[in-house]
């Protein structure tokens, strides 16, 4: 007789998925920059800020743990390159606004929650589930959580900082099937990037969800995923998880 699945950990992508910044990055930095009497242009900003950030993560993955960094002083030199790209050589000015928006970042105030993010999570803690954060983020991850009101939500909070190495690789999301205590087979993922989430958590041998961002989803990859994993927004979360546990595992 087949036995109805049960899912017992759900976890969940951040940044995107439950949280998103209030305003684009270029806005931030130029409104940073006009405080300390820099005038640099905001599409220039957050042009740089995008080539500079691909840039180190190619150079340093994980915030270059493993070649002797810390994300602090990694994201220090994503900031100062950012502004060096965007045409500004204050040195000095470079370095404080660095340090006050590694700081400024831990803040609520540059946060919001997306639609659905606390009805949701709230819908999920009433069926028992665990829950628990899988993110490619810093040691500041749990501060940002207090301050938005989420952390009470999850059992345990997983950074790739903490875990050593980011999604997709298999191991974060080993280490939170660790320490949930779960199998593969019995727990899901909730997250807005293909590669990342979708297909890092499936790569196990986990169930997995893709959230929609204001972005159109490829053709081709929305063709490889069957329409129950799509997610429009977390308001499907719960009717999805129904129809996840409605099937026969095997099927």
């Amino acid at each position: 007789m087949a036995h109805r699945l049960q899912i017992r950990l759900l976890t969940w992508d951040v940044k995107d998925t439950l949280l998103r910044l209030r305003r684009p990055v270029g806005e931030d930095y130029a409104a940073k920059a006009r405080a300390h009497g820099l005038k640099v242009d905001a599409a220039a900003l957050g042009q740089a800020f995008g080539q500079a950030y691909r840039a180190q993560s190619q150079s340093f993955p994980n915030y270059g743990l493993s070649q002797g960094l810390t994300s602090h002083r990694w994201w220090l030199d994503v900031v100062m390159q950012t502004f060096r790209l965007a045409g500004v050589r204050d040195a000095q000015a470079m370095t404080t606004i660095a340090e006050q928006m590694y700081e400024d970042y831990t803040s609520p105030g540059n946060w919001q929650l997306l639609e659905g993010a606390e009805t949701a999570l709230r819908g999920c803690r009433k069926r028992g589930l665990q829950l628990a954060v899988v993110s490619n983020f810093d040691r500041r991850l749990e501060d940002i959580l207090i301050g938005m009101g989420l952390r009470e939500h999850f059992d345990f909070v997983l950074t790739s900082e903490a875990a050593g190495q980011p999604k997709p690789h298999p191991r974060i999301f080993q280490e939170a099937l660790r320490l949930a205590h779960v199998e593969p087979a019995v727990a899901a993922h909730v997250g807005d990037s293909y590669r990342c989430d979708y297909q890092g958590a499936r790569a196990i041998g986990m169930h997995s969800f893709l959230v929609l961002g204001p972005e159109p989803l490829d053709p081709t990859v929305k063709a490889s995923i069957p329409e129950e994993h799509i997610l429009p927004s977390l308001a499907y979360l719960l009717p999805a998880l129904d129809r996840l546990e409605g099937s026969t595992p095997g099927l």
